[in-house]
C-alpha cells in the first residue's frame, strides 16, 4: 500500500508574549521569515505530498511571503485554539489523504528543525502502530513554586521529556483524537496529548534541543545563531 506523508502547520497564532507588532511566524530571521524556515525542511522532501498552512481568517501577511504560491502548499483558516486549527488542517486534507497516511504537525514558530531530526522521526515511526513525536530529555533541575514564587518542591527530572514538533500520527487516528478532545471539551496542548486521551502511548523520538519555539524576544537571536552555525558547518 502506498503511504503518503502530509504536513499540517498551525500558523494562526498571535504575538502576545513576543510583544511584536506582527505575529511571530512572520518576524524576520536570518534573511527569511520564521515560517519560511519552519516550512523549508518539508518542502525539500519528495516524500512529503503536501503541506497545509493554517492561517487566521483575514491574515494579510501570508500572501506576501515567497512561499504563498508554492505548488505543495494549500491554506485554510484556523480556529481559536491549537487543536481547532489542526483539525481545520486535517479537514483540508480529507479529499487528499487516506486513513493510513501519516500527518506531521509542526509549529510555524519552530524554525530550527534539523534534517537529521526529521529523517529520524520519519524512519523510526514508519512502522509504529501509534506514531509519536520529537522530544528532548529534561536536563535542568526542576522546581515547583508556591503562590508566592518560593520553591515548594524539587521535582525529579527522571524520565521527563520536553515535547517538540513535528508530532506524527496516522491521518484517521489524529482526526479521531482531536475530534474527541473537541467534543469532550478536553483542552489539549499538543497532538500527542489528544492521542494519549484515547488510551494510546505515542513514541518519544530523541530530538535536538536546538529545535526551539519562538516565544519570547530573546528566542529570535538564539534561533539566528543556531541557523547561521548550521549553515556555516
Amino acid at each position: 500500500m502506498n503511504i503518503n506523508y502530509w504536513v499540517v502547520m498551525p500558523a494562526a497564532g498571535s504575538a502576545r508574549r513576543m510583544g511584536a507588532a506582527v505575529p511571530k511566524q512572520y518576524l524576520p530571521l536570518a534573511g527569511r521569515t520564521v515560517i519560511e524556515w519552519s516550512l523549508a525542511p518539508f518542502l525539500q522532501r519528495e516524500r512529503i505530498a503536501g503541506v497545509v498552512v493554517v492561517i487566521s481568517d483575514g491574515d494579510p501577511r501570508w500572501s506576501q511571503t515567497p512561499l504563498a504560491g508554492h505548488a505543495k502548499i494549500i491554506t485554510t483558516h484556523g480556529g481559536a485554539e491549537r487543536m481547532d486549527s489542526v483539525l481545520a488542517g486535517l479537514r483540508a486534507l480529507e479529499t487528499r489523504a487516506a486513513a493510513g497516511d501519516w500527518v506531521l504537525v509542526h509549529d510555524a514558530a519552530r524554525p530550527c528543525l534539523s534534517n537529521a531530526d526529521l529523517d529520524r522521526l520519519l524512519t523510526d515511526l514508519s512502522n509504529d502502530d501509534v506514531g509519536g513525536l520529537l522530544a528532548a530529555p529534561v536536563v535542568d533541575t526542576l522546581k515547583r513554586a508556591d503562590d508566592d514564587q518560593h520553591v515548594a518542591q524539587t521535582v525529579s527530572r527522571e524520565k521527563l521529556w520536553r515535547a517538540l514538533t513535528p508530532q506524527m500520527f496516522r491521518f484517521e487516528l489524529l482526526r479521531r483524537a482531536l475530534q474527541s478532545a473537541v467534543e469532550n471539551r478536553v483542552a489539549v496542548t499538543d497532538e500527542a496529548q489528544a492521542v494519549e486521551a484515547l488510551g494510546l502511548r505515542p513514541k518519544l523520538i530523541a530530538g535536538d534541543a536546538d529545535n526551539i519555539k519562538i516565544t519570547l524576544p530573546e528566542d529570535l537571536p538564539r534561533a539566528e545563531r543556531i541557523l547561521r552555525a548550521r549553515s556555516a558547518s
